[in-house]
């Protein structure tokens, strides 16, 4: 109860006061063959497993800047595509697009919400399509900048804005999320609107979206909705509740857990595994959306038709839902 009267409060102290349509316009725009068509696209041997710097990851990364165009999300300096050294010769290439909070309380406060776009390629011939690991975390990152942006154009506005990044070369030692980082640090990122330096002071909040689309690793055996979120913890204690009563308030009613499968030694493993880490060891609350390692993980059956769509479309509607909240 105390947390549910917690998210109350911060509901009615964030963002702008509007009048129109709410959230289910944005969740709308979610549709199980869409998504299918999505992860298909990034699964597809054109993609050849998405390793960084093979032709594939550009065909990825080129599909996801086509999305974040269409959505009218905005460049930073002129381009989506930000190129980085990933080692071993290759170049990578992070995607980033912007969508700028209220002009009439404006705030240098931004949130990040990535997801990794890479996989492992191809290997001894065989691809390896990584349709859960992570088209399914990018296809989760680019239907929320389309929700994120849908509702900006029907005037809804926020305290924060966003910076959406679809991150390479995680298979390469996390290098994706550790260029951008960098950038940061060195004054490299400015905002498109006001062309203010975004320093690692101002960002808020960092959102990991890795490995979502599968319900073959249930947290419970007689329920297939479900979602993990690690570093909830990492949260102002005002907000540790949100997710618990978005969860309820929009009636999606998953079943959620915020250890990874109640081991607490697990969880702090894989809270430290994918590109949130190079937050956390800066000092940036992060959180992780995950469904969890299954026996697809890495496989080269990790394809299109393994993941179920029903319950990924929840997982999006929930993320997208608590990610207003924290706006």
């Amino acid at each position: 109860m105390v947390f549910i009267m917690a998210a109350v409060f911060c509901i009615e102290g964030r963002g702008q006061n509007w009048s129109g349509y709410n959230s289910s316009v944005a969740r709308n725009m979610l549709w199980e063959k869409k998504l299918y068509r999505q992860i298909e696209f990034l699964s597809d041997t054109l993609c050849q497993g998405r390793a960084t710097g093979t032709r594939g990851s550009i065909e990825a990364a080129s599909y996801i800047e086509r999305q974040f165009r269409s959505a009218g999300l905005m460049k930073f300096d002129g381009t989506y595509a930000k190129r980085f050294y990933a080692g071993s010769g290759l170049l990578g290439r992070n995607i980033i697009g912007f969508i700028p909070g209220s002009a009439k309380t404006p705030r240098d406060r931004y949130i990040i919400v990535g997801a990794h776009f890479d996989h492992i390629g191809q290997l001894n011939r065989v691809t390896y399509p990584g349709a859960d690991s992570n088209a399914s975390g990018t296809v989760a990152l680019v239907n929320l900048a389309e929700m994120f942006a849908m509702m900006r154009t029907l005037g809804k506005s926020y305290d924060s804005s966003i910076i959406f990044v679809a991150f390479d070369a995680k298979e390469m030692s996390m290098a994706g999320s550790r260029a951008l980082w960098e950038m940061i640090e060195n004054g490299g990122l400015t905002d498109p609107v006001s062309g203010a330096v975004i320093t690692p002071k101002k960002i808020s909040l960092m959102v990991n979206i890795d490995q979502i689309g599968s319900s073959l690793a249930p947290l419970h055996k007689d329920r297939n909705d479900y979602m993990i979120m690690l570093g909830n913890h990492s949260l102002n204690p005002v907000d540790r509740g949100m997710l618990d009563f978005c969860n309820r308030s929009s009636g999606l009613h998953m079943d959620l857990d915020y250890t990874y499968y109640g081991s607490r030694n697990f969880t702090d493993i894989f809270y430290r595994l994918s590109d949130q880490r190079v937050f956390i060891d800066n000092g940036i609350p992060a959180v992780l959306f995950t469904s969890g390692i299954t026996m697809n993980t890495n496989r080269p059956w990790d394809s299109a038709e393994t993941i179920d769509y029903e319950v990924f479309k929840k997982r999006i509607s929930l993320i997208f839902e608590w990610l207003e909240k924290m706006l």
